[in-house]
């Protein structure tokens, strides 16, 4: 892919990402409420395991379909779907509202939970017969 094209797809992917994200905060605060942040939870659980296994079925067939659409679905899609920077800006307002408590329990749920559900990707991908 050229280069010019790798940037677009990158481009694209971010800004689909970034929609779904904010979708998926909008209807988590609404079905959830606000007192916690849901939303971004779920988006970084799962993009931890969608990521994971993109990345590894690309590894097992270097030329295939998924391995052609690694920018668009790795570094665009899933970056833009997936939010550190708002996890980390969701736990410092617990912290300034004196609720160090619960940012501490964000991210001691949050942590574990994305590194268990991306070893899962990587387990569902390895099991799974290599992509045409």
């Amino acid at each position: 892919m050229s280069p010019w094209k790798t940037y677009l797809a990158v481009g694209l992917g971010s800004g689909l990402g970034s929609v779904l994200r904010y979708a998926v905060s909008l209807i988590s605060q609404a079905v959830l409420g606000s007192y916690f942040p849901w939303g971004t939870l779920i988006v970084n659980v799962i993009g931890s395991g969608l990521i994971s296994w993109i990345a590894t079925t690309a590894l097992r067939a270097p030329h295939g379909k998924l391995a052609h659409r690694h920018p668009f679905l790795v570094a665009g899609f899933c970056g833009g779907f997936t939010t550190f920077s708002v996890f980390s800006l969701e736990t410092l307002h617990f912290i300034t509202l004196g609720q160090a408590w619960l940012g501490l329990l964000y991210v001691m749920v949050s942590l574990p939970l994305w590194l268990l559900v991306a070893m899962a990707g990587e387990r569902l991908a390895s099991r799974n017969p290599l992509p045409h």
